[in-house]
């Protein structure tokens, strides 16, 4: 059985509620495109498609919702203004990683380090990646060998059951201290209260053509608070 009352009042009928390929409600980025060129930020941009979503963000982290002309699910931007938001990290499976080289949009090199994970006829086998971290990165920067793929899935602490947020990232500093995440993130009994935050680095390059070079940027990190649990218990 069907009404029909929104037959003479189209605009009013609700909308359906968005829909995304996987379980999350929004992504969260440390820069944009500009002119085809990347930029970095220095406050999170929360990408989503959905407005609800949109206007729950910029209520708590700043900023206001933008439609963008985007085809992907993700079409409303926020930009923040904020660079360390709290969140909930559901363990250490709640960041993964792996390596992947791309070919023109074609994944041409998937592994972990030291074997495949895919194609199936090639999973298991040595990658042959270079041995030295330094030798790895200069592959990457060469596109000759795979760079980090790192994606981290968390709620919101301050909204935790307005859904889950991705953020991903090729960064290789947080690729080195991924084992320390894992290690803080084992130490907490159930979910961890956590921040998610974009930190500047300055220094001055001290040898080779670039000597006197003053250079900065935003790196993305993440500090293991203590049990979400008992961050609550502590609000109470």
């Amino acid at each position: 059985m069907a009404l029909t009352i929104f037959d003479t009042d189209p605009n009013a009928k609700p909308k359906p509620k968005p829909t995304f390929s996987d379980d999350t409600v929004g992504r969260f980025h440390s820069g944009r495109q500009v002119d085809g060129q990347p930029e970095a930020l220095s406050e999170w941009r929360i990408t989503t498609g959905d407005p609800v979503v949109a206007k729950s963000v910029a209520q708590l982290f700043g900023g206001e919702p933008i439609e963008t002309d985007s085809t992907g699910e993700n079409f409303i931007d926020v930009f923040t203004d904020r660079a360390t938001v709290p969140i909930v990290l559901d363990g250490p499976e709640s960041i993964h990683a792996d390596m992947k080289l791309w070919n023109r949009n074609k994944l041409v090199h998937h592994c972990d380090g030291s074997v495949f994970l895919s194609p199936d006829e090639r999973k298991g086998q040595p990658c042959h990646c270079p041995e030295l971290f330094a030798e790895r990165k200069a592959a990457a920067k060469d596109f000759m060998g795979p760079a980090p793929s790192i994606t981290v899935t968390f709620r919101l602490a301050d909204d935790p059951e307005l859904g889950k947020f991705k953020f991903q990232s090729s960064s290789w500093v947080m690729a080195s201290v991924l084992h320390e995440y894992d290690n803080d993130l084992s130490a907490v009994d159930g979910p961890a209260l956590a921040e998610l935050a974009l930190e500047l680095v300055e220094f001055t390059i001290k040898k080779g053509k670039n000597k006197g070079l003053n250079v900065s940027y935003y790196k993305p990190v993440i500090n293991v608070l203590k049990s979400y649990n008992d961050a609550i218990a502590d609000e109470r």
